[in-house]
């Protein structure tokens, strides 16, 4: 790690307390000290926010927000599946200044997944077979895709 990088740590020394830990329905959990551990000061005595979305406050009470908070789901649609390969589009992105979508960052992926078991004989003859299902799958959807 470069030291430019390097951030150091804020808790004062390791401090154990007794507390409660809440699970919200949205996905966040929330840890409060009990009442008679108030004397215990964690951090200097402001609010310390770490990586990952973790918030600590001086008296101890921690709040860890959900992995992927504000995400609007994957980035990827999958249109079409084999049983080794897979025809994927990056979901459509709109524009904030006037609602227009950005066709320059949108992508159709084909990806393809083999064993290496398989050896090459069979893994060339199910690719040339999963190949034409996908080409045979774009070629109906040519009307609806907006091709480059």
């Amino acid at each position: 790690m470069k030291p430019s990088f390097f951030r150091p740590q804020i808790l004062q020394q390791n401090v154990q307390m007794d507390g409660s830990i809440n699970f919200m329905t949205n996905g966040d959990i929330n840890v409060y000290p009990c009442p008679w551990e108030d004397e215990k000061q964690v951090t200097g005595g402001e609010r310390v926010r770490y990586r990952a979305g973790i918030e600590v406050d001086a008296d101890g009470r921690t709040r860890v927000k959900r992995y992927n908070d504000g995400l609007q789901g994957p980035k990827h649609d999958v249109l079409y599946e084999t049983p080794h390969g897979a025809v994927k589009v990056t979901r459509p992105l709109y524009r904030s200044d006037n609602g227009r979508r950005r066709l320059k960052d949108e992508y159709v992926y084909v990806t393809f997944k083999f064993p290496k078991k398989y050896g090459l004989a069979l893994t060339k003859a199910l690719y040339e077979e999963e190949a034409d299902q996908i080409m045979s799958y774009l070629k109906t959807r040519k009307e609806e895709t907006i091709w480059k």
